[in-house]
């Protein structure tokens, strides 16, 4: 099953670079493209050991938790396209609802920049947008391209 998975995200992958190059897509930024969906395979093959990573350090630094947690996308909302990741802590079945953290963007009094940051039951904050009760963000993950 997970292997249907990932030869459905590499034909996905190869399609948009097909666009790209016959200049379908030719408004769209290379680099951007491969951040959304390379960031979202960095996730689905390297969450569990980012995850193990940043436990081990916050335990080393003696701020470890004793939560359950996991790595999931950061999506953004409003346009539902994954921009990072991050880590999410709470008791082990409300941890196991997360399936991303959902991003909003807001601005208070024209001067201020606010990133609400919301664990939500699903990858698409487009088809719904359910918050997961006592879950938190732990850490946030980004990558350099």
């Amino acid at each position: 099953m997970q292997m249907k998975r990932k030869i459905k995200k590499i034909v996905a992958v190869c399609g948009l670079f097909l666009a790209l190059i016959s200049g379908v897509a030719s408004a769209v930024d290379l680099k951007d493209l491969i951040g959304v969906v390379g960031g979202g395979l960095i996730v689905s093959a390297l969450g569990s050991q980012l995850n193990d990573f940043i436990n081990t350090i916050t335990f080393n630094k003696g701020v470890g938790t004793n939560e359950e947690t996991k790595v999931v996308p950061i999506v953004s909302v409003g346009s539902g396209v994954a921009i990072g990741a991050a880590q999410v802590a709470g008791p082990k079945d409300a941890v196991a609802k997360v399936q991303a953290v959902a991003q909003l963007e807001v601005t208070f009094q024209d001067r201020i920049r606010i990133k609400v940051l919301i664990p939500i039951d699903s990858k698409n904050p487009l088809e719904r947008f359910r918050r997961v009760q006592q879950v938190g963000v732990s850490a946030i993950i980004d990558y350099k391209l």
